[in-house]
């Protein structure tokens, strides 16, 4: 094909919030989309979701872990092509992030899990994986990989426009004309789920209904937003792990999940203090747009109404996936999806490692 086609692509996104896999394809030229094609997710199981989070912080993984996470990649792109009546002779490419492991920019070091090599094999189409190892070489942090994405789908928008994803760590992107500017803000949902396992067993805070009875404890508010990285200017990116919570263990159920939810949406409302502009479109996107409490406390601290990302017809639990799959057709196109701006790179930077059959 050449450099001015349009490519299928599927893409392959696993977060830190251990929700599971998401898949979704597009047709896209590596600047714009044409087509957006059908999305399908696969929760992981308790019993694999614990085996993940017990290896975060690690940096060597056994290889049946990365084999199993594989394989489950390669189901779900046989069940989506199957459900969707695709063949695998029409994706031209597929991007997979792989699970996110362990995070340390500042020390050139990210970890992805999963094989490239046998995820080709699995499923007969090439890959590209390995999207932060170019930029982490660098000197560039490695993430958030996913606003040139979302510059691609904001740039008919004439106003500037805010996109925060809220994950297990949340990040935001800045984009008007001439400007994209990108960053993680602080922590998302990774928290808040997290609490939810210890204390009742859940795997979140279903709308919020926990943190809504609570209190926020403010002087564990202020102790968490004095911690170093909120000094730091972007670009700059978090490992799911950064913030010691353990103060957050004396609170109540109710209490601790408040406090949490104030910690998230404060961090992210601090966030404007680097914009060059100001927005009065915030599109919201990542599990945490479910939670209307993270969404109504967000609004209010901003003073404006934050929007989920549905809201102007974008699917925001496909948006991930469809984010990767764009950035596997600029990798194979050798454009750049690194920035200065938006990972620290001292240029702009393309990359991944490709696999072909």
């Amino acid at each position: 094909m050449s450099k001015n086609s349009n490519y299928t692509a599927l893409g392959l996104m696993s977060g830190t919030s251990l929700d599971g896999i998401d898949a979704a394809i597009i047709k896209t030229d590596g600047y714009s989309v044409e087509y957006f094609g059908p999305f399908e997710t696969r929760p992981y199981n308790d019993k694999f979701k614990a085996r993940l989070n017990a290896e975060f912080g690690k940096r060597v993984v056994s290889q049946s872990l990365q084999k199993e996470l594989t394989h489950l990649h390669a189901e779900l792109v046989e069940y989506l092509f199957l459900k969707h009546k695709y063949l695998n002779s029409e994706i031209d490419i597929v991007g997979f992030h792989g699970q996110t492991i362990y995070h340390e920019p500042n020390k050139k070091f990210t970890l992805q899990i999963g094989d490239g090599a046998l995820l080709a094999k699995l499923i007969g189409i090439p890959v590209i994986n390995n999207f932060r190892g170019v930029d982490i070489a660098a000197g560039g942090q490695g993430a958030p990989l996913a606003p040139i994405y979302h510059k691609a789908l904001a740039s008919k928008f004439l106003e500037p426009t805010v996109i925060v994803n809220i994950g297990g760590v949340a990040n935001v992107s800045f984009v008007a004309d001439g400007c994209l500017l990108a960053f993680d803000t602080g922590p998302g949902n990774a928290p808040i789920d997290d609490l939810m396992k210890r204390k009742l067993g859940v795997p979140y805070d279903r709308d919020g209904a926990v943190a809504r009875k609570g209190r926020v404890d403010g002087d564990i508010l202020v102790s968490l937003l004095n911690h170093s990285y909120f000094c730091k200017s972007p670009p700059k990116s978090l490992d799911r792990n950064e913030f010691d919570l353990l103060a957050i263990e004396k609170l109540s159920i109710e209490d601790g999940a408040a406090t949490l939810v104030a910690f998230t949406v404060e961090a992210i409302a601090r966030s404007v203090e680097y914009f060059p502009q100001k927005s009065q479109r915030w599109l919201i996107t990542g599990g945490g747009r479910h939670n209307s409490f993270i969404m109504e406390e967000l609004s209010k601290r901003l003073g404006i109404r934050v929007m989920p990302v549905e809201d102007i017809g974008w699917d925001g639990d496909a948006l991930e996936a469809q984010a990767f799959a764009f950035l596997a057709v600029r990798s194979l196109l050798n454009l750049p999806f690194s920035f200065p701006s938006t990972t620290g790179v001292p240029i702009e930077l393309s990359g991944g490692d490709q696999y072909i059959l």
